[in-house]
């Protein structure tokens, strides 16, 4: 039974604690401590964190959880059903190309943070279950990372040692996903899971974000908060995701700059001709998003302290239009287009009412609504028929961010 950690379902632990001790051997004798770590929903800043702008986040009621313990040896030895038991040696802490999009890669990459910090890496145990969506735009892989380097730093403790704050833990991750698991992101998703609740952030200087906190029931103020998964995983639109801050920073490295918050609009506005020339429309049109995604974000955390939930439903609209024509993180075109598909389907449903807008990266993964309590059993059953059952559903602010405690 967990001593000092809150909000884990104890038979989620007891069927954590069973695997672990159907494949590593009864925990009656070892130390052995339990982590947590949630999915995140981007609630408001699509595309704003990388270029230094302005993002409201949620940690969710879903969550990766572990039970680990040391092992006496130097592998870290990892058993979750979602994927193939794996083993990774300690001796080398450096990125290792084949460990790209694996595990193993995330693994190495936290091990490598926790270690920088003084702390002496040493084998361990580790069983796992998640009940976030794979590949659904939930940051699972910010929830792993985040939970992995919890159960890092406190089997790894020592005396000397301070403890890892979420925003450190949070920028950890981020450059074990850039460097380690081989995939471009913002620091929103990692530091969205470290935080917990509903949060804030401005990226202005990536070395040290800054963060406020809001406590509000969207259920309370009339409105569900829905993730569909558009039934299309990210990974076969990398490279298109990987474009859209690729672009952003051109248009800023043509004035001069790295990230568009370091450029004055005014000075965007007298080189329009020369970027459209040079870098083309789509660029243009990004950044162009940059500016008014931010310009939302700012109104709708206005609105959620005065608990206007009409006016963030409003603006909301807004951002998902400003995604779809200016971003351009909705379709690629042809007859695929199953985040375009999914925010129609939606529409077709709330006729109005409530919001809808792509969700995190964009071109798969999940759209994102707000739907009229009133209205949640009718939509979430429709939506299960037309994209299967368990596409959608409802979730609520989970307060507490990645942790991890002694059994």
């Amino acid at each position: 039974m967990a001593q000092e950690i809150t909000g884990v379902d104890q038979r989620r632990l007891d069927g954590v604690r069973a695997l672990f001790e159907e494949h590593f051997g009864p925990l009656a004798d070892r130390r052995a401590l339990v982590a947590v770590a949630p999915g995140r929903s981007e609630i408001a800043g699509n595309h704003t964190d990388h270029e230094g702008g302005h993002v409201i986040a949620g940690a969710l009621d879903v969550s990766v959880i572990a039970v680990a313990s040391p092992n006496g040896t130097n592998v870290v030895r990892v058993i979750d059903p979602a994927f193939p038991p794996f083993e990774v040696t300690l001796d080398s802490l450096d990125a290792r190309e084949d460990e790209h999009v694996t595990s193993a890669g995330i693994v190495r990459g936290m091990a490598a943070a926790i270690a920088a910090t003084g702390r002496e890496p040493a084998g361990f145990d580790l069983a796992s279950t998640s009940n976030i969506p794979a590949g659904g735009g939930l940051s699972s892989s910010a929830a792993v990372e985040a939970l992995y380097g919890r159960v890092m730093e406190l089997l790894w403790d020592k005396p000397g040692t301070e403890a890892v704050t979420p925003v450190e833990l949070a920028k950890m991750g981020q450059r074990t996903e850039n460097v380690y698991f081989g995939k471009p992101c913002g620091l929103m998703d990692q530091l969205s899971v470290c935080l917990g609740g509903l949060a804030f952030m401005s990226f202005e200087d990536s070395a040290e974000p800054t963060s406020a906190k809001l406590a509000f029931d969207f259920d309370a103020a009339g409105y569900g908060l829905v993730l569909v998964d558009v039934g299309c995983d990210h990974a076969p639109f990398t490279a298109d995701y990987a474009a859209v801050p690729v672009e952003m920073q051109a248009v800023a490295r043509e004035l001069g700059h790295e990230r568009l918050c370091e450029v004055p609009k005014a000075d965007f506005d007298a080189h329009i001709p020369e970027i459209r020339e040079k870098l083309g429309d789509r660029a243009l049109v990004r950044a162009i998003h940059y500016w008014y995604e931010n310009d939302l974000v700012d109104r709708r955390w206005d609105a959620l302290n005065a608990r206007d939930i009409d006016a963030f439903l409003r603006l909301t609209r807004e951002s998902g239009a400003s995604s779809g024509m200016f971003l351009q993180n909705v379709s690629t075109g042809g007859d695929f287009q199953p985040a375009m598909a999914a925010l129609g389907m939606a529409e077709h449903i709330l006729d109005g009412r409530g919001a809808i807008r792509i969700h995190g990266g964009g071109f798969g993964g999940s759209i994102q609504c707000f739907v009229p309590t009133d209205a949640l059993d009718g939509f979430i059953s429709q939506m299960d028929a037309w994209l299967g059952q368990g596409s959608c559903r409802h979730y609520h602010i989970a307060e507490e961010g990645a942790r991890a405690a002694w059994l």
